[in-house]
């Protein structure tokens, strides 16, 4: 029978040996339970910490520059964008002066990055100097994003509650001009992450506060069909499989990771998932799904077949670890630990992800 127990962390990652900057974890620390009958080696390992001294707030998400090896970390309630070594977690930079950063986009044809901000007009960076090179003034309120490589434009998540505004858009954006091409209008004030086809017409896009994903088709920008989810309240996290037209969708009351078809809205498998999720990630080289929770775990649920999925393992992390971005170049996890309203350090956890 499978075990539903998790790890955490009775302290501070001290224990582990990860205190201070930049660090890496003794070999042979455990910071991870299997849950899985198939056993084997745990899916990940933790690799190391980077502090971040006098951060309050939460961070939001994270983006990779592969030209310069660089990391960036969105610092949405301090107000400033983190830049760290891509190989080493070394902070090189904390870049202050934004309103409310929440997504980055990294444009590897120009080794630009565009800071979306919510309050403030957006940034692109030059990736190496880390200068701005222009401002784009989007819509209030811009927040998520997700990337379309067939037109080579990103969709902006725009206002919603915390602007505020009762209504919210999704715009199409293209990141190098900052042209806005379409708006999808919807009448709820809390509209989260989004997931876009690539190889296919449609958007999904969790509209939270009305408890339903969003089918969208991207050439028309017409909504195409909206699927209620039952088993639970608040979906917001979202991320596809493609190649098996599965999506994965967290919900945060309570807290549960539900694989839905993504052709009929139809919920193939559910688990429990750790509470005040901001991210969930379909990892493709290892077909595993890590959902971070600020409860203090990450779970990592694998994938067998397109209707089959496995509760592998509950990796320890810290209370606040909610946002995540797969390195699938280095098969590396990275976790963004917020401090939130406590007084604990910000940190940036990194593990090595096994091979399967």
């Amino acid at each position: 029978m499978t075990l539903k127990t998790h790890l955490l962390l009775t302290a501070t990652l001290a224990t582990l040996g990860l205190t201070g900057c930049a660090k890496t974890a003794p070999a042979d620390n455990g910071a991870v339970v299997n849950t899985s009958d198939a056993g084997g080696p745990a899916p990940l390992k933790l690799a190391g910490s980077t502090d971040f001294p006098g951060y309050t707030g939460d961070f939001d998400h994270f983006a990779i520059d592969t030209r310069d090896n660089k990391l960036f970390l969105a610092g949405e309630e301090f107000h400033e964008v983190e830049v760290l070594d891509r190989l080493t977690g070394a902070l090189i930079k904390r870049i202050p002066g934004y309103g409310a950063p929440h997504s980055l986009f990294y444009m590897p044809g120009t080794n630009e990055m565009l800071v979306i901000d919510g309050e403030k007009p957006s940034t692109v960076l030059d990736a190496d100097t880390l200068r701005v090179k222009r401002t784009y003034k989007l819509p209030v309120g811009a927040d998520s994003i997700g990337y379309d490589a067939q037109s080579k434009h990103i969709w902006v998540v725009t206002g919603g509650k915390d602007v505020p505004q009762k209504d919210s858009n999704l715009i199409e954006l293209d990141p190098a001009t900052g042209k806005i091409l379409k708006s999808v209008h919807f009448d709820a004030d809390h509209v989260e992450a989004l997931a876009i086809e690539q190889n296919g017409s449609r958007i999904f896009i969790n509209v939270t506060d009305k408890n339903y994903l969003a089918v969208i088709d991207k050439n028309t920008g017409k909504v195409t069909a909206q699927w209620h989810i039952k088993e639970a309240e608040q979906n917001a996290p979202v991320a596809y499989d493609e190649a098996t037209h599965r999506l994965f969708v967290v919900t945060r009351k309570p807290g549960k990771l539900l694989v839905l078809n993504a052709d009929t809205g139809a919920t193939v498998a559910e688990f429990k998932a750790p509470e005040r999720t901001d991210q969930v990630v379909w990892d493709a080289a290892t077909r595993r799904v890590f959902v971070a929770g600020g409860e203090g775990y990450t779970l990592v649920v694998e994938q067998d077949s397109a209707d089959k999925y496995r509760d592998a393992a509950h990796v320890a992390t810290l209370p606040g670890a909610k946002t995540a971005i797969v390195d699938p170049d280095h098969s590396r996890l990275w976790i963004a630990a917020s401090p939130g309203e406590s007084k604990a350090m910000g940190k940036l956890l990194w593990f090595d992800i096994a091979p399967r």
